[in-house]
């Protein structure tokens, strides 16, 4: 789980962010291009490791990333604007924004960041498990992935709290 902190000044598109938006609605060369300039403004990353999804749930997992990249800002900001329906449990002044990414460029620039992000860690996973398609469905649901964990099995990046994940573990399954 993968979440970003920006700050974006008020002059954003006079530093080339044109076309900030949901990054799932962006090209990935348009997604690339954008995360370089965003990243030359203040930022955090936070990442909730698969054990502590699979222990916290994925609500819950998604909170502490956003709490991790908040404090990876290099400043406490004044206030937060996150994408969502419910905030962190943190200090700091903020409100939630349903559908965000789309409806804030604040949101948008750290769902971009976020997003990149999680791609090249997955790009990365790929690398180190070839097999399950990793690079280029970033997730479980793709049949290429389905594949790979029938014939490679599970690996440590697995959620074991993701059903399909837990069925294959269990003693019982068929």
């Amino acid at each position: 789980m993968v979440a970003a902190a920006v700050y974006l000044p008020s002059d954003y598109e006079a530093r080339g962010l044109i076309g900030l938006n949901d990054s799932k609605k962006l090209s990935e060369k348009k997604r690339e291009a954008l995360f370089e300039l965003i990243c030359a403004l203040p930022f955090g990353i936070g990442i909730a490791e698969v054990a502590e999804i699979d222990t916290l749930n994925i609500l819950q997992a998604s909170m502490l990333a956003m709490h991790r990249a908040v404090l990876a800002l290099p400043f406490t900001p004044d206030f937060a604007l996150v994408d969502g329906n419910r905030l962190p449990a943190w200090d700091v002044p903020s409100d939630f924004l349903i559908g965000g990414d789309a409806r804030s460029v604040s949101i948008a620039a750290a769902s971009i960041v976020a997003k990149v992000t999680r791609d090249r860690m997955m790009v990365a996973l790929d690398a180190e498990f070839p097999g399950y398609g990793w690079a280029g469905n970033k997730g479980y649901g793709v049949k290429l992935h389905q594949e790979g964990l029938a014939r490679l099995g599970v690996t440590p990046h697995h959620r074991r709290s993701f059903a399909p994940i837990r069925k294959m573990l269990s003693p019982n399954a068929v």
